[in-house]
């Protein structure tokens, strides 16, 4: 596994691809290139016929620099990193950061190709493969990108820390319309692993994340809330959110029998089950307001503030 470090110091664990499997994905790219090749310059040789020997010439020069080079870039840029040899293969092309690659780097690679791959008939990349200690070519080296592999063997995932309990519910109004999904992959990844990050650094980042939920959602977290215990709740919010439509999507129940035995259902679509009174469940779902928070948020939760006893459910922010 390849351990690439962000600029947060969150350590990435991408596996790379090795040279069986890259120079598969790369002979059916070439195949596929090299027969859109042969099937337009038959086309244009066709067209051509009554032009002469250096108009030809040309043609075909422009016809492999745009198909055998522009090509494998144009996808590689549109597509992300994933050609039809990779996506077949489960490789992609990410960048040293792991994050997605861009017209540059597809440049950068598909030139070195040409070279490497072409020019050499792969002897090169081979070799650059064989002794990279995470498979790259030159054009990776060049370009500053790796190729990893998507489809690995399923593994455990961390489970989410769940909030404090008297955090529970306490965003229920909230809107989360406006949150990317980049923002809530990095608020998971930093809740998932912030016990084996350096608390200061954890601490920062814990606080760069809130303020981007506060300034997405308009929300400001009530006064004594760590960050990462306002992230936990933001999170856990979401995921009743989306738990609960995707029940009553697919689950929907018949109600009760309407008088007379006539059969007709009398609701259709109610719910499963109606929380508690009291409960933060019922406060969400009735819209009364929140449970509240006490006013020293840090010190009344190891009291059990509203009853609850001392346990935070499982939550301890670090440091």
């Amino acid at each position: 596994m390849s351990e690439l470090v962000t600029g947060d110091a969150v350590v990435l664990g991408l596996r790379p691809a090795r040279l069986p499997s890259r120079a598969l994905a790369a002979a059916i790219d070439l195949a596929v290139v090299f027969f859109v090749f042969i099937l337009i310059s038959v086309v244009v040789g066709i067209a051509s016929v009554t032009l002469d020997e250096a108009a030809v010439a040309a043609i075909t020069v422009a016809l492999f620099l745009l198909v055998l080079i522009g090509g494998p870039i144009a996808v590689e840029t549109l597509s992300h990193g994933r050609s039809l040899g990779k996506l077949a293969c489960g490789l992609r092309v990410v960048r040293d950061d792991g994050g997605p690659i861009r017209f540059r780097h597809a440049l950068v690679r598909g030139a070195m190709g040409a070279v490497e791959i072409l020019m050499t008939f792969g002897a090169v990349a081979c070799i650059a493969s064989l002794v990279s200690a995470r498979g790259r070519r030159l054009g990776d080296v060049f370009a500053g990108t790796l190729v990893v592999r998507e489809r690995v063997a399923a593994r455990g995932s961390a489970a989410l820390p769940p909030p404090p309990p008297w955090l529970v519910g306490r965003f229920s109004q909230l809107d989360l319309s406006a949150v990317p999904d980049e923002l809530w992959l990095a608020v998971r990844q930093y809740l998932t692993r912030m016990h084996q990050l350096d608390p200061g650094v954890g601490g920062s980042i814990a606080g760069r994340l809130a303020d981007e939920l506060v300034a997405r959602t308009g929300i400001v977290p009530p006064q004594g809330i760590p960050a990462a215990a306002f992230l936990a709740a933001v999170v856990h919010e979401r995921q009743a959110r989306d738990a609960r439509r995707a029940f009553a999507r697919v689950s929907p129940v018949v109600g009760p029998v309407a008088a007379g035995g006539s059969g007709a259902p009398a609701v259709s679509g109610a719910p499963l089950a109606t929380a508690p009174s009291g409960s933060p469940g019922a406060s969400a779902a009735s819209g009364s307001p929140a449970i509240p928070v006490p006013g020293d948020g840090v010190r009344r939760e190891a009291e059990g503030p509203g009853g609850v006893g001392g346990s935070s459910g499982g939550f301890a922010p670090p440091g």
